[in-house]
C-alpha cells in the first residue's frame, strides 16, 4: 500500500478542491494515459487496485507509471461516538483529484492492450476518466 514515510503532522484539514489540475495534466513518460474528469480522494487501496488491473492486463509486459501518490491523512471517529471529543484518529492516506490530473501512463504495449488496460483500471476507481495518447505517437 502507498503511504508516506512520515508526516509532519499526524491531522490535516479538508481543504476545498475547485478547478482544474494545474500540475500532472500532460503525459510525461509514457504513450498512453488514464486522465480524471471529477474531483475525488483517491485512496491508497484504489490506486493499488487499478495499478494491479494495468499489470495483469499488460501480462507485465511494458512499462507502467502510477503519477498520483496518496499523502494526505484523513480521519474517523469510531462509530457509536457522540459528537464532540475532538478529531478522529487517522484512518489512512489519500491523495486530492482535480480535473485533468493524470493518473497512470504506459508504455511498451499495443493500443489496443493499453486501452482495455486503462478500461480495466477505470473500473476500479471512484471517479470518471478518460483515455488519452500521446499526440505524437505512431504505431
Amino acid at each position: 500500500m502507498l503511504q508516506p514515510k512520515k508526516t509532519k503532522f499526524r491531522r490535516e484539514q479538508k481543504n476545498v478542491m475547485k478547478g482544474m489540475s494545474q500540475r500532472g495534466n500532460q503525459l510525461a513518460f509514457g504513450s498512453f494515459g488514464l486522465k480524471t474528469l471529477e474531483n475525488c480522494w483517491l485512496t491508497a487501496q484504489q490506486i493499488e487496485a487499478a495499478r494491479q488491473a494495468i499489470s495483469r492486463h499488460m501480462n507485465r509486459e511494458g512499462q507502467i507509471w502510477i503519477r498520483v501518490f496518496p499523502a494526505k491523512p484523513f480521519t474517523k471517529k469510531p462509530l457509536d461516538t457522540r459528537m464532540g471529543k475532538g478529531k478522529g484518529d487517522p484512518q489512512g492516506f489519500v491523495c486530492p483529484i482535480t480535473p485533468g490530473r493524470i493518473l497512470f501512463e504506459a508504455e511498451g504495449v499495443s493500443l489496443e492492450i493499453a486501452k482495455e488496460a486503462m478500461r480495466l483500471a477505470a473500473t476500479k476507481l471512484p471517479v470518471a476518466t478518460k483515455f488519452i495518447v500521446r499526440r505524437d505517437y505512431v504505431e
